[in-house]
Formats: C-alpha cells, sequence, structure tokens
C-alpha cells in the first residue's frame, strides 16, 4: 500500500450530509477503504456542501490506481465503469447512485486543450492541477474539510480564484476561460479579478481550437445562473464572445428574462431554460441562428428553438387579441409560442423599464392561453373533397386551404357541417 502524503490539516467540518451518509456512499467508501487507503471527496460536492446547495454529483479522490479501485469495487459487489481508466477515473454504480472516483493526479504536459498525467500520492499535487480554488477542497469521511489554496476564503468572498497563475492556467486549457465565467455566474460576487480577466483576454483567440460541444455545455451552464447577463456582459466587453458567439448582444433582455422564469412568475410551465436564455440573447436573423447552432454542435431540436427565438415566425405582442393569440397558437404551438411572449415581454421591460401591471396582466393572459392550448384541425379532410365531386389532384389542396384560412377568420368555430358547406361554395365558384 502506498503511503499516504498530506501537506495540509483540516480546516474545517462540513455540517451533517445525507449524501455522505447515504447508504450508497457508505458502501463504496467501505470497499475503497477495506485496505486501509485514504480516500477523500473533491470539488463539487464538498463547494456546494459548504455553500448548503444542493448536491449533484460525487466525486471521490484516492491514491490508489483504477486498476486497484476497479478490483475494490468488483470484491464488494459494486458495478464499476472504467469510464476514464487512462486518466484514472472509475464510475462506481450502486442503483440511481453513481460516484466518479479519480486516481490522484498531477499534469505532465498539456497543450492548452489535453493533458497528460502521472498518478501520484500527494494530495495537494492533485489539488494543485485544479482549476479553481473552490474546487480544490476535499473532505473526508468525517466530513473534515482539506484547503490547500484557501478555496473556502475565496468561496465565503465570492471570489472565483485560479489556482496559481491565471493565464499558466489557461494555457495549461483554455476552456478554463469559459468555467471562470460560468463559476462567476454561479458563485461570483462583483468586482472580478483583474489578473484573471487579463489573462482572459489575452487568451481568448485561442477559444475557437475548442469543439462547439465543450464551448456549448459551458454556455448551457452559464445560462442556468440566477443572473447570466451581468456575467455575459463582461464577456462582451472583455471581447470574449467576439470569438465564439459575436451574435449575442441583447443582455438586457436576458436580464429581464431571467427575472420572469425564475421570480418575477411561479408556473408549474416555466424555470430557468438555457436554450430560451441563449435564443433571447441572440441579435440575428433565421440564417444566423441556424449558424450558431452549428457552431456549438446543437441538436437539431435545439437549433430549430434558437432560430423559432430570433426570428419569429409570428408577432408577438401585449396587445394580441384572443383570436391573434389563438392564430398563434396554431401557428407555432403551444411551447413556441410561450418563448416568444416571454422573450417579448422581456425586450418590451428591457426597452422601456418602467413596471406596467395592465400590461403584465395581458403578458399573463398570452401565457395563460399557452398553457390552456389544446390544438384544433379543420374538421373537413381531402376525403370530404372527393365525395363532393372534387377530382384528385392539386385542387384539393387549395380548396382545404381556402376552407381553412375562412375557419380561422371564424376563430375555429364553424363546426363540420358549416366547413362541408364552406367547402361546397368554394367548389362551386372555382
Amino acid at each position: 500500500m502506498i503511503a499516504t502524503r498530506s501537506a495540509v490539516e483540516p480546516v474545517g467540518q462540513l455540517s451533517p450530509q445525507p449524501w455522505l451518509d447515504a447508504p450508497e456512499t457508505q458502501a463504496v467508501l467501505d470497499a475503497l477503504t477495506v485496505d486501509g487507503a485514504e480516500v477523500r471527496f473533491v470539488g463539487g460536492c464538498v463547494r456546494d456542501a459548504v455553500l448548503k446547495r444542493p448536491i449533484r454529483d460525487v466525486d471521490i479522490a484516492t491514491h490508489d490506481p483504477p486498476l486497484v479501485v476497479l478490483e475494490l469495487l468488483d470484491r464488494a459487489g459494486i458495478h464499476a465503469i472504467p469510464t476514464g481508466i487512462e486518466h484514472g477515473t472509475v464510475t462506481a454504480v450502486i442503483g440511481k447512485a453513481h460516484y466518479e472516483i479519480t486516481t490522484l493526479r498531477e499534469d505532465v504536459e498539456t497543450d492548452g486543450r489535453h493533458a497528460q498525467v502521472a498518478f501520484t500520492d500527494d494530495w495537494t499535487a492533485d489539488a494543485a492541477r485544479r482549476d479553481f480554488t473552490m474546487n480544490a477542497m476535499f473532505a473526508d469521511r468525517q466530513g473534515r474539510v482539506y484547503d490547500p489554496f484557501d478555496g473556502l476564503s475565496d468561496l465565503g468572498a465570492g471570489r472565483v480564484a485560479f489556482v496559481g497563475k491565471p493565464l499558466r492556467r489557461l494555457e495549461e486549457d483554455v476552456l478554463r476561460l469559459l468555467r471562470f465565467f460560468r463559476f462567476h455566474a454561479h458563485y461570483g460576487r462583483p468586482p472580478m479579478d483583474a489578473h484573471a480577466l487579463a489573462a482572459c483576454r489575452r487568451m481568448a483567440p485561442r477559444l475557437t481550437s475548442l469543439s462547439g460541444e465543450r464551448v456549448a455545455g459551458e454556455f448551457v451552464r452559464l445560462m442556468q445562473a440566477p443572473d447570466p447577463a451581468s456575467v455575459m456582459l463582461v464577456m462582451h466587453g472583455q471581447g470574449i464572445l467576439a470569438h465564439i458567439l459575436p451574435e449575442a448582444q441583447a443582455f438586457g433582455r436576458l436580464r429581464v428574462l431571467s427575472w420572469l422564469e425564475t421570480r418575477a412568475l411561479v408556473r408549474p410551465t416555466l424555470g430557468a431554460d438555457p436554450m430560451r436564455r441563449l435564443g433571447a440573447t441572440l441579435e440575428t436573423d433565421a440564417a444566423g441562428a441556424q449558424r450558431v447552432g452549428e457552431r456549438l454542435k446543437l441538436s437539431a431540436a435545439q437549433t430549430r428553438r434558437l432560430v423559432s427565438i430570433a426570428a419569429p415566425k409570428v408577432a408577438v405582442s401585449a396587445d394580441m387579441s384572443p383570436a391573434e393569440m389563438r392564430r398563434a397558437l396554431r401557428r407555432v404551438g403551444a411551447d413556441t409560442f410561450r418563448d416568444l411572449v416571454l422573450t417579448a415581454w422581456a425586450d418590451a421591460r428591457a426597452r422601456d423599464g418602467r413596471p406596467d401591471s395592465a400590461q403584465s396582466a395581458r403578458w399573463v393572459a398570452l401565457l395563460d392561453g399557452a398553457d390552456g392550448w389544446q390544438p384544433v384541425e379543420l374538421p373537413v379532410r381531402g376525403a370530404d373533397c372527393l365525395a363532393l365531386g372534387i377530382p384528385r389532384g392539386p385542387e384539393i389542396g387549395r380548396l382545404l386551404g381556402l376552407a381553412d384560412r375562412w375557419w380561422e377568420d371564424n376563430d375555429y368555430r364553424p363546426g363540420r357541417d358549416a366547413c362541408l358547406d364552406r367547402l361546397r361554395e368554394l367548389a362551386a365558384t372555382g
């Protein structure tokens, strides 16, 4: 067994943590320490536990190499997946619980995108290769916190600080540039560190070397923050967005939209929606939004959504009549209509800046309409045209189109008999 070297003593104690005391967690810890090894929790679960935020992912560090980790888990009857074994990572799975277990490591060589690592038994050396001080904290099984780079102080101050020199950390992996802004959106308070910003400005041109998927992943997470607009505005001012998302310019609209989604309105159909927020930030046409989706390697559905928000097919305003609302709902569907209402409302509020309770009530009525919308279809079909003696061919489509417009003009009220009468009239008049 390799001896563990602890360069720092514990500096704090986590409050009781349900995820730490969970039977699944304890089973994994029992398996990993059966031969006396020391393991610690690391990264996000420690950071968020300190802040008393919900814990999503539990990461564990150990000095045992990955093949030993696989053997220990197998011996305990725990399903193990070699998710990144060349970099020392194994995933333990118990029911719905997943634990990412990584061997302590240090960077040997980096090229700005990928790193070659060597396994180590030094906890501080492992912490030294991490991006931010708040992510370089450990906690042991008893909840004692180890903090080799003063992450607790930075976390308490809302300061997103790189471990070591910012420029060197960005040269090792330029994705950390986007992570800096993303973490500031979720954990930081102004002002941002001037040295970090200077390093980000210098390294921004290298962002184009990143894959679209990696860039998109950071933007999606950033857009989940309570107020992504403030950070996006800084990114714009520092020249960051010019290299990867120059179409993002509507920061006032984004700020109001985020407020509407999560604070101004409480509705089961609303919440922080990253793709809606991204679409609302864009100032471009349909072709430009399509290019954004392609650049970020978004799915076809996500790209269509960006296009539908940036270049809407229907005009939405607080002054829409109920009939206009229903017509728009029929054309674009409830989900897209809801996106358009929120984006248009946010845009109007960002431009005017003054609350108007009467206008707000009208916007809310449009959201109510979207929530209660049931799709409607013209009560007649091509078979009805054939039954009326209309020959097969394009004439059927033309007459159904005319009947549909008439039905829509009458707010979808005419029933099947009335629609059949209208078809006869249209067929008779040619």
